[in-house]
This record gives C-alpha cells, sequence and structure tokens, in this order.
C-alpha cells in the first residue's frame, strides 16, 4: 500500500477536489509527497499545499483551459483522478431527458474531457495513472437509482476500454466502487428525504459493515491505485464498500446454520 513520500515528485490532478472524496484524495495525495491541483466548480476548501484551478467538466473549453493552467504550474502529470460527478434518483420514470443527458454529460462525459485534455501531459510521464470514481451502483442493482446506476455502468466500461487503449502508452487505468460514502451529496440526499433519520437507517444497514464509507477510506484506494505501487494494476475496479458487492450474509441475529450452495 502507499506509504508517506511514496508519491514525492509526482504531479496530480483531482477533479471534483473540492469537497466529499475528491478534496479527502487530494490532501491524501498531498500528504503523501505528490504535488496536486484539483478542478471544481468551487475550488476555494482546497487550501494550500492544493493548488485549486475552478472547472465545469461539462463544458470542454473550461476543462482544457483548467488542465492546461495546472499541467504549467505543476511542470507536468503523472496522476489524472477523475472524481467529479453529480447524483441522480429515481426509476426511469422519475427523471426527464433532460436530465439524463445532464447526468450523462457530468458523469461520463466529464471523465472523457479531463481525461482527453490530460493524455498529452500523462503521455510524457514515465508512471502516468488515471483513477475514475466509479459506484456500486455499476455492478449491483439499487433501487431508485436508474439514472446514476446507469453512468457509473458506463464509468466501469470506459475504465476497461480506456486501460486497454492507453496501456502500451504507460498509462495505467483503473476505477473505485465506493459504497455509499458518508459524504455532503450523500447528506443532501439524506436531507431531502421524507425522513431523513430511516433513510441514514435504510442505507446503513445494507451495508454488511453496518456503516456508511467514509471519504477517507475512498482516498486510500485511490491513492494507492496512483502510487507505484499498483504498478502492475490496470483495467481494474477496487471496491471500498464494506462488503456490499460480494457478501450475502444472514439477517443479523439469526442463529440457524447457512446451508446454502
Amino acid at each position: 500500500m502507499s506509504a508517506p513520500g511514496e508519491l514525492a515528485g509526482l504531479r496530480a490532478l483531482v477533479t471534483g477536489g473540492g469537497s466529499g472524496i475528491g478534496l479527502a484524495t487530494a490532501r491524501l495525495l498531498a500528504a503523501r509527497g505528490a504535488d496536486v491541483a484539483v478542478l471544481d466548480l468551487d475550488p476555494a476548501p482546497a487550501t494550500a499545499p492544493l493548488r485549486g484551478y475552478r472547472a465545469d467538466v461539462a463544458d470542454d473549453i473550461s476543462v482544457r483551459a483548467a488542465v492546461s493552467a495546472a499541467g504549467t504550474a505543476l511542470g507536468g502529470l503523472d496522476i489524472l483522478v477523475n472524481n467529479a460527478g453529480i447524483g441522480a434518483a429515481g426509476t426511469v420514470e422519475d427523471n426527464n431527458d433532460e436530465e439524463w443527458h445532464r447526468v450523462w454529460d457530468i458523469n461520463v462525459l466529464g471523465i472523457v474531457r479531463t481525461t482527453r485534455a490530460a493524455l498529452p501531459l500523462l503521455r510524457a510521464s514515465e508512471r502516468a495513472a488515471v483513477v475514475n470514481t466509479c459506484s456500486i451502483a455499476a455492478t449491483a442493482g439499487l433501487p431508485q437509482r436508474a439514472l446514476y446506476s446507469a453512468t457509473k455502468g458506463a464509468v466501469l466500461s470506459l475504465t476497461q476500454a480506456m486501460a486497454a487503449d492507453h496501456i502500451a502508452e504507460g498509462i495505467r487505468v483503473n476505477c473505485v466502487n465506493p459504497g455509499t460514502a458518508d459524504t455532503p451529496w450523500v447528506g443532501r440526499l439524506l436531507a431531502a428525504a421524507e425522513d431523513p433519520e430511516a433513510e441514514r437507517a435504510a442505507l446503513t444497514a445494507r451495508q454488511p459493515m453496518g456503516r456508511l464509507v467514509s471519504a477517507e477510506e475512498v482516498a486510500a484506494a485511490i491513492a494507492y491505485l496512483a502510487s507505484p505501487a499498483a504498478g502492475s494494476v490496470t483495467g481494474t475496479a477496487l471496491a471500498v464498500d464494506g462488503g456490499m458487492a460480494g457478501l450475502r450474509l444472514r439477517p443479523r441475529g439469526g442463529d440457524a446454520p447457512d446451508r446454502s450452495s
């Protein structure tokens, strides 16, 4: 796993780095020795030693300008973390075409735009790595998440295709699949629920470990995938979900042996 100083000399760019998982990741990369730039609609929380740049991943001109400015300030780029994204709730009936286009434009094309702008810099690096923030929603059917899940399924497939396309250029591409994380976005989701306390209890209960994932735990997984320690890891999705994807537990309190195959 990554260790303090392991990223010394490496230059990193984190989108959506002004809050939540993105900010936790930017801070951890910096603590591990990297020189880190943050792209966000509001980069103000990314204080020194982080370098903040305002950018909208839904706007190609904005992305290209910010990536260029960050690359110049950093003197190149070794690590790209595509973390910017938004959520959506509802079944296929509940979001209109405009909302489908908006969420897809940010969650999927945002990765395309940022990576496309960063590729010339990454190609010049001897330790290039791209890490995309995906989701448990890419691999498990979650209720009331049709639009969000569709975009994250696309991120998973895109990650694997990018890994195949750029492996010969020495660029590794992986993603992390967090379970429900205790982030500002989830906080807003809970605040909008009819019964926020009941909704939080339900989200917590569906995670085998019995608690939400922390932003810092996801950041640690991203830091590993971005580091030289993961030099032979590419095209991989690393679950940080408290066992949600792989475990099938009996209801808590049951004492009968599980004889299912």
